[in-house]
């Protein structure tokens, strides 16, 4: 499915609409600085297939790009390049990092860009890249920036929401309302991985694009890259340092389930304490013996009562005064 096809000439987009017609479109880039960007978004086998034969794209990156599950990387193929990044976006009502793809075939004279997912439409993308001829002008390397650009920005948004959330947790964890919070730091943990399993990956091509050793990429290309490296180290760096936090919310959480069970015992044990002495009084007077001295006394009964009474309120004095109560 074909999204957009446009022909740019010295970073200006021609009026030409080729989406039914890429030999059109192959036609009318005619000069030099010329080149094409094609943008689809979930294609199947066959219509990504038409494309490739097209631009003579490899039929191994070609593969790659339709199955969708690729973890980030940069290839070369012959004289073109292959970039695979991850696309994220945050459900907040769930919990979860939700995952696309963006597959770009890089040449001399075209781009073509698959996405698969819901993520990181490219749309606004090319749009904010067309408003901006003097980096448009640069060439496919200009889209790769542009692509780039926009999904790390996008990491940018799915991290600080899941600082919000971490943020909630450490609040719950450390309150003093008894809360269960387990599950929560599990599910949020589990996205965390996959948000670094995103972005981790992802460092070493822009690396190579910030240092100017892709082929086909120009020198003067590298600081735009180096932006987009620093905006990933630092988003790699916040998402480690939430994994971190959770893993400590998880051991203080645990540990202070642990406190209130042994509270819960103390409590328990000296309630139980408390009855056990009237029981065993009791249990004395019920065991039906005839020569009980107790048992003819007037004032048996109630001073036996009162007796139990008194025991019972200096235990719970006692328990009271050790925090056992």
């Amino acid at each position: 499915m074909i999204v957009d096809c446009a022909v740019y000439r010295q970073g200006t987009r021609l009026d030409l609409d080729c989406r039914d017609d890429l030999q059109m479109a192959l036609a009318a880039a005619e000069q030099p600085s010329d080149f094409i960007w094609v943008g689809l978004h979930d294609p199947t086998a066959e219509e990504l297939e038409r494309v490739a034969k097209v631009f003579d794209l490899h039929p191994l990156a070609v593969e790659d790009a339709v199955n969708a599950h690729q973890r980030p990387k940069l290839e070369r193929y012959d004289d073109a390049l292959f970039l695979v990044l991850k696309t994220l976006w945050y459900v907040d009502e769930t919990d979860e990092v939700e995952t696309g793809e963006i597959a770009l075939f890089v040449g001399r004279s075209y781009v073509v860009t698959v996405r698969h997912g819901a993520g990181a439409g490219l749309t606004g993308a090319r749009r904010d890249l067309e408003q901006r001829a003097a980096v448009l002008g640069h060439g496919p390397p200009s889209v790769v920036y542009a692509v780039s650009d926009r999904v790390v920005d996008e990491y940018q948004e799915v991290a600080d929401a899941l600082e919000i959330d971490v943020d909630e947790i450490e609040r719950s964890v450390f309150s003093t309302e008894r809360t269960s919070d387990a599950e929560r730091i599990y599910l949020l943990k589990r996205e965390v991985q996959e948000f670094r399993r995103a972005v981790g990956p992802l460092r070493e091509p822009m690396s190579r694009f910030a240092n100017g050793a892709v082929p086909g990429v120009p020198v003067d290309s590298a600081p735009f890259f180096r932006d987009v490296l620093d905006h990933v180290i630092r988003v790699y760096d916040q998402v480690s340092a939430l994994d971190d936090l959770l893993g400590n919310a998880l051991t203080a959480h645990l540990a202070r389930l642990s406190l209130q069970q042994n509270e819960d015992m103390r409590k328990i044990s000296a309630w139980i304490a408390i009855a056990a002495l009237p029981t065993m009084v009791a249990g004395i007077y019920g065991m039906n013996f005839d020569h009980m001295p107790e048992l003819d006394w007037a004032y048996g009964y109630p001073l036996v009562v009162g007796a139990m009474a008194a025991a019972c309120v200096a235990l719970y004095r006692f328990f009271r005064r050790v925090g056992w109560l």
